[in-house]
């Protein structure tokens, strides 16, 4: 083995090894069998906690983490696991040591709300008032910290609060029930309670001696020491507001400097009502010779600050000074102006219950073996053992993808898993490219080894191409995508990646290890399509018109059909899914949901694909935003049909505003990504080929949307990310064609322009059905098990794969030939043809 493939050898082991570590475990531990395991000394208490845990979770599987949380109650677990688990400096240490627990049995494929069940919320807050950026973040921030310590209550493992945009918040909570899920939408809506509490003036001797006065509770705050460790203080605060002084009576509260020691300082004013209370506290509660009192400054329940009254407050103006940065500072003014007053407005709700979650689960495992299983057939049975070797790679490819994607911290959602059953069609693509190329070259008469270089180097530039363009869409995908969408993108950004690195890097080595080995002297392959010679450009304008007439015949049908084609993600609305026992008529259904007056309904069973399964699917355009439109349909359904059974499934909620935006960012991320190839394709080919391509990718989208409006289905995010996916696999089919057409302009193949592009047309037939069919076959597998979450897309994308392939003949060749009027363009590097005959295969070669 010489330096280079020695070299090339040890990076493949090293990304494999990478992969493999950053994968294992994949899944999950029970955490309630490492909670037994991991704990020291155990006692009558443990044995308790652990009891009621188990009972809890038999009575509610699917919220381990909730159940082991209401299970310890306020009992202190530390000791338990003290000799593995440091709490030192946290506020709340049992709950410390459970989410250490809950991150240390966890597996290392984080799975979505739409996997595992769970509540999303997107909140919007009002910041219009506030003027600069840095305000609205400042803002922005604390409000997540409030929401935060709200929903840590909930005991929800591993909950995610992350600032979306300028003013809003996106909220997470995993495996929830029905009943938690209401209270976690009440616990998200409700105003923030500021409260301003009187500390026990002998709170440290009390608690000393572990003694909680009637009237009292124990708060504590997290303070930061001079050299940045943590420090938790408790306090015997009051349980209520002193003389009822709550933030209702604070009208302002900025930080500022102190003009002696430049120390950040918090002042603060009141109303005047809130005033003359304050300096009724402030007088009552004046330092007392040595005595000096506390005021607790509590928002939700939770301690922020317990400044010491160092003399009366008049006037309803305050100062508090203190050993904090300038960043605490804000922090506690913020708390002051309580970035949650007003309460926050849910404007995007997506609810999965954890049953319907684990059946999402099955299908998309399902849907991507059989899938991998078509895929890898297929190329065993046409390349024979250069079909092993693909195979050999693409099972590197699925471990590598996963474990990068483990790595840099990606969740796994259904539309996630498209991307990977889409990357495993994608992924031999490049495979089919080189092993094409490598039949042509041993077919021209060179040895083994001379194919294999001719082969790999004559596909570079096609492979380079086709997957850059496939990423500007991906890209795309994840800067203007939300939740699931950016997710898929993320993952067919990698696929791509990965690919390209196990095609080009991993097949190579393991031939170039055989030829040397002299293991290598032949390389069979069967071939259905041989030596074809159609005159494809000879229908090209009767399929032309024949094209854009039944793209008119499908956008009118969507224009005639008009708001309906609009699914709720783009309309707003709300989405709700019920099981049942006992099938209802829809027309009884909709009367049902009607007379809540919540606007136009859309009532329909629908069967799950994958599973067999039947559910009842309720649209609504709410008219009213302060209606629960989703409470009052179950609560309708339930009362008016007892006997069907009706359980809620999914709630997907959407509000007019984030509908809107959803249409703005579709067109938006269409027209970015033409945009993108138009650019690439005029830098790499020529002008008249990059509009060509885009026209096609004009056409694919046109023909795509016709027929799924023909369908009778209703436009949807995931239908908009197969658009966005189908631009990048149409350019790919276009540009593999476009590449043959370029190679022979500048070999200066003999003929006129027309028989040149049928010349390359043919040439390339084999690899344009082998490519476009190995992508159907793992699409297909999406649409027959991938189940109802991701139909839409796997319906779309699989119409985009067919007017794709259709596209890239009669439509981007044949403009390129219209636009130059049957004229051979000349290409930087190109030969002079002689006559007007096609060279024999060998003037390719």
């Amino acid at each position: 083995m010489n330096q280079k493939h020695l070299w090339q050898l040890l990076i493949i082991i090293f990304v494999v090894a990478f992969s493999l570590v950053e994968l294992t475990p994949p899944t999950g531990r029970d955490l309630l069998a490492d909670f037994d395991a991991k704990a020291r000394n155990k006692d009558a208490t443990f044995s308790n906690i652990l009891a009621r845990a188990t009972q809890l979770q038999k009575e509610m599987p699917g919220r381990t983490y909730g159940n082991l949380k209401d299970a310890v109650g306020t009992n202190d677990i530390v000791p338990y696991f003290a000799h593995r688990i440091s709490v030192k400096g946290e506020k709340n240490p049992s709950t410390a040591v459970l989410n250490r627990l809950q991150k240390e049995a966890a597996g290392k494929i984080k799975l979505g709300l739409d996997l595992q069940g769970g509540t999303s919320f997107l909140v919007g807050m009002d910041t219009s008032k506030l003027s600069t950026n840095a305000e609205r973040q400042v803002i922005l921030e604390n409000a997540v910290e409030v929401l935060r310590k709200r929903v840590d209550k909930l005991g929800v493992a591993e909950p995610l609060l992350q600032p979306a945009g300028e003013d809003r918040i996106l909220i997470q909570l995993p495996g929830l029930s029905q009943s938690e899920m209401d209270s976690a939408r009440t616990t998200v809506e409700k105003a923030a309670f500021l409260e301003f509490r009187m500390v026990h003036p002998e709170s440290m001797e009390l608690l000393s001696q572990g003694i909680v006065e009637p009237g009292y509770e124990v708060l504590r705050e997290e303070v930061k020491g001079r050299d940045g460790s943590k420090q938790v203080m408790s306090y015997l605060v009051k349980k209520g507001a002193e003389r009822g002084l709550t933030g209702g009576y604070l009208t302002r509260a900025m930080v500022s400097r102190n003009p002696v020691t430049n120390e950040p300082e918090i002042q603060f004013e009141m109303n005047p009502e809130g005033a003359k209370l304050f300096a009724e506290i402030t007088r009552e509660y004046a330092p007392k010779g040595n005595r000096r009192y506390q005021l607790a400054i509590v928002l939700d329940g939770e301690l922020y600050s317990a400044p010491t009254i160092n003399s009366p407050i008049e006037g309803g103006r305050g100062v508090i000074t203190g050993s904090f940065d300038v960043r605490e500072a804000f922090e506690l003014a913020n708390v002051l102006e309580n970035p949650l007053e007003a309460p926050v407005k849910i404007i995007e709700e997506r609810t999965v219950e954890p049953s319907l979650g684990r059946d999402t689960i099955e299908s998309g495992i399902k849907s991507a073996v059989y899938g991998t299983i078509a895929v890898a057939a297929f190329m065993l049975v046409y390349y024979l053992f250069a079909g092993v070797v693909a195979n050999a790679a693409l099972m590197l490819n699925i471990v590598i993808l996963l474990g990068v994607l483990c790595s840099v911290g990606t969740t796994l959602t259904m539309p996630g898993i498209a991307g990977i059953v889409l990357t495993i069609g994608m992924a031999v693509d490049a495979n089919v490219l080189i092993f094409e190329r490598i039949r042509e070259e041993l077919a021209a008469g060179k040895s083994m080894r001379g194919a294999l270089n001719a082969g790999y180097d004559k596909a570079f530039s096609t492979i380079f191409d086709s997957n850059l363009t496939t990423l500007i869409a991906s890209t795309i995908l994840i800067w203007l995508g939300t939740g699931p969408v950016k997710g898929f993108g993320v993952t067919l950004t990698i696929g791509v990646c990965v690919s390209m690195f196990t095609a080009l890097l991993v097949t190579r080595l393991i031939f170039d290890f055989l030829l040397a080995k002299n293991l290598l002297v032949s390389l069979n392959m069967l071939q259905f399509i041989k030596g074809s010679k159609i005159d494809f450009l000879r229908w090209s304008k009767p399929a032309f018109i024949a094209s854009w007439m039944l793209i008119v015949v499908g956008i009118g049908y969507g224009i005639y059909r008009g708001s309906d084609v609009l699914g709720h993600e783009f309309a707003g609305g709300n989405n709700m899914t019920f099981a049942f026992t006992q099938k209802v008529d829809v027309d009884k259904v909709r009367e049902s949901v009607e007379k809540l007056g919540l606007g136009g309904a859309a009532i329909q069973y629908q069967k799950d694909p994958a599973n067999g399964k039947e559910s009842l699917k309720v649209t609504v355009r709410t008219v009213d935003e302060k209606k629960d439109a989703t409470a009052l349909v179950t609560q309708a359904l339930s009362t008016d049909f007892k006997q069907a059974g009706f359980a809620m499934q999914s709630v997907d909620r959407v509000g007019p505003t984030v509908g809107a935006e959803i249409q703005r960012t579709a067109i938006v991320s269409a027209l970015l990504a033409m945009f993108g190839i138009l650019i690439y394709v005029a830098f790499r080919y020529e002008f008249s080929f990059a509009v060509g391509a885009v026209v096609a990718i004009i056409h694919d989208i046109l023909m795509t949307i016709g027929w799924y409006f023909l369908t009778g289905r209703e436009m949807s995010a995931p239908m908009v990310a197969a658009i966005l996916t189908i631009i990048g696999f149409s350019i790919n089919d276009t540009i593999v064609i476009f590449d043959r057409i370029r190679e022979d302009l500048k070999l200066g193949v003999r003929g006129s322009f027309a028989e040149l592009i049928n010349h390359a047309l043919n040439r390339t037939l084999s690899r344009t059905i082998i490519t476009s069919g190995t992508v159907f076959l793992a699409t297909l597998s999406l649409y027959l098990f991938g189940g109802g979450v991701i139909n839409d897309f796997a319906f779309t994308f699989l119409v985009g794969i067919l007017t794709g392939t259709y596209s890239s003949i009669y439509i981007a060749s044949s403009l390129v030939l219209w636009w130059h009027k049957g004229q051979r363009p000349v290409m930087s590097g190109s030969q002079v043809a002689v006559d007007s005959t096609i060279a024999p295969a060998r003037a390719n070669a």
